[in-house]
């Protein structure tokens, strides 16, 4: 969500009730070398409407509409005793933003703005 000041402050987002959904295919490629793909979707609410987190408050009438989705591959390095994850991810909804562009960045990517890049040493779950 955007803050009060029109700013989204990605640190400090908490909040009592959190939906975390996560997929992965793994598979191996040659020598150590495996490969991922994932989709992860969820978001967080507070169970109260605080000021400074307007649209924070769990509703079951939006909270679907308030799901974040995010997808990418990644490359593993399986060294049997310690995994190197490279991934790189992309927004594909962000329910952040109200602007259909900016909204639906499956449909609309920008590159800058949705893409991300992960060094990682063991699995994620």
């Amino acid at each position: 969500f955007k803050g009060v000041d029109g700013r989204i402050d990605f640190i400090n987002q908490t909040g009592d009730m959190k939906l975390d959904l996560n997929a992965e295919y793994r598979t191996h490629l040659f020598w150590k070398l495996d490969a991922a793909a994932f989709i992860d979707a969820g978001n967080i609410w507070t169970l109260r409407d605080y000021a400074d987190q307007p649209g924070g408050q769990f509703s079951f009438k939006s909270f679907y509409n308030q799901i974040a989705v995010a997808y990418g591959l990644g490359l593993r390095l399986n060294f049997d005793y310690f995994i190197l994850r490279f991934d790189g991810g992309m927004k594909a909804i962000n329910p952040a933003y109200t602007s259909t562009e900016e909204h639906y960045a499956l449909w609309h990517p920008n590159l800058k703005r949705d893409f991300t890049f992960h060094f990682a040493v063991g699995l994620p779950f």
